[in-house]
């Protein structure tokens, strides 16, 4: 299929397609390939050592395709300073950046001036019309269905998605239970440009960090299989059910706060259960998604499928 919406014409790209940021995960090799399918790859700034990683993995994308890319940065309530690796981006000439959580307002300071284009991620129409006010080349909005953060309003995609398009003028990107053609056909429906997917990107050959337990949950679990934690630390994030998630929620039950829960919840955690598949020691993002997540195919395998399905609905519209 040819694909033909604002977005696609905005990051230059084949299929209206963003490859979510995935922390831990998103590196030179996913990214590459989304891009290479025709989508936007990202890299994740925020998850890497230093700025001499980032370069690297900026070099490392450019030598594999020669498409688009962005590079994703994660800023949260107790997330380290990010300015030195916005300016390592910069500084390598990249051209798309997205910002999820925490306040924008500061990168579109630090980017004045250059090619920059700033897709925000936001949880509501409010946050959106602010991320318009401030510069966003487009904004992604993600429903409660998604994995990660999370608005705290546990509004749906299907609802979240019209009013923030009625509410702003730049493109619109849903995210949030999407994973196939439908849900990409869906979203056009509902008004938006394109879509972000994570947690369908972590279950492809190209997410080559993802330790092999975590994309059997993913293939076994269904949409009952994820919960939130950090709702009592306001926010509120999805993840995989299991043992370790659910003693985070014990802990906030009981009044834990930050200081208490910072090393059940810290990247520490995470990478042992994504990295190394140790349920019993860490926790993991996802999205209820997972219910839909059959199968570990290539990024252009998953590109085509989505390709074949959203022109079966469309061969439908047009009877």
């Amino acid at each position: 299929m040819k694909w033909n919406t604002r977005l696609t014409e905005l990051l230059g790209i084949q299929r209206p397609i963003v490859q979510g940021g995935l922390a831990y995960l998103a590196y030179h090799e996913l990214a590459a390939a989304v891009s290479n399918a025709g989508g936007l790859g990202q890299l994740t700034a925020m998850s890497m050592e230093s700025e001499t990683q980032l370069k690297d993995e900026i070099n490392l994308t450019r030598s594999l395709t020669d498409q688009p890319f962005g590079v994703n940065f994660a800023i949260g309530q107790h997330g380290r300073p990010f300015e030195h690796m916005l300016e390592t981006a910069i500084q390598a000439g990249v051209e798309i950046i997205s910002v999820t959580g925490g306040n924008p307002k500061p990168f579109f300071d630090q980017v004045k001036g250059t090619k920059v284009k700033v897709l925000v991620l936001t949880a509501g129409k409010r946050q959106a019309i602010k991320a318009e006010e401030l510069g966003a080349a487009a904004v992604m909005v993600v429903g409660q269905e998604g994995g990660g953060h999370l608005g705290k309003e546990d509004t749906g995609t299907m609802v979240l998605v019209p009013q923030v398009v009625d509410a702003v003028s730049i493109p619109v990107i849903a995210s949030g239970g999407i994973g196939d053609g439908r849900g990409l056909m869906a979203s056009l429906a509902l008004g938006a440009e394109g879509v972000e997917m994570g947690t369908r990107f972590i279950a492809t050959k190209e997410c080559t960090h993802a330790h092999h337990g975590y994309k059997q949950r993913l293939l076994q679990g269904t949409e009952t299989d994820t919960m939130i934690i950090k709702r009592s630390l306001g926010a509120p994030a999805r993840v995989i059910r299991n043992v370790f998630a659910e003693q985070i929620t014990r802990m906030e039950a009981s009044g834990g706060g930050y200081e208490l829960l910072k090393e059940y919840i810290s990247g520490e955690a995470n990478r042992k259960f994504i990295y190394e598949g140790k349920e019993e020691e860490g926790f993991a993002w996802a999205g209820q998604v997972m219910g839909r997540i059959h199968d570990v195919p290539s990024v252009s395998e998953l590109f085509e499928r989505m390709d074949q399905e959203a022109n079966e609905i469309r061969v439908k519209w047009q009877q």
